[in-house]
């Protein structure tokens, strides 16, 4: 298995807090602030990149809602991968609907 593959995290955080779009707002700053290739839409963020970093990425953003001060959190997390990585990027299956 190829340790440097691309592979495609998507990522749904869900702080239970009143104003949880403030706590959301930090986590895809975390991911924005990663330097990785990532796709904020309406209900997750996709993150592109090296297995090891993405995975380490979305872990930072679950971690940031906490230290936001969200008590709870929920993390939904979806993984696009394979044994040479994901076979296409996020850019090639979405760009006929755009």
């Amino acid at each position: 298995m190829d340790e440097n593959r691309t592979v495609n995290i998507a990522i749904q955080v869900v702080p239970l807090v009143d104003d949880a779009y403030a706590v959301v707002d930090r986590a895809i700053r975390v991911i924005m602030d990663s330097g990785l290739k990532y796709e904020v839409g309406p209900m997750e963020t996709t993150i592109e990149g090296p297995f090891d970093a993405a995975w380490a990425v979305a872990r930072e953003a679950h971690l940031e809602c906490v230290r936001a001060g969200a008590g709870q959190v929920l993390s939904y997390i979806k993984v696009y991968d394979g044994t040479h990585g994901a076979s296409d990027s996020m850019g090639e299956r979405t760009s006929r609907y755009r």
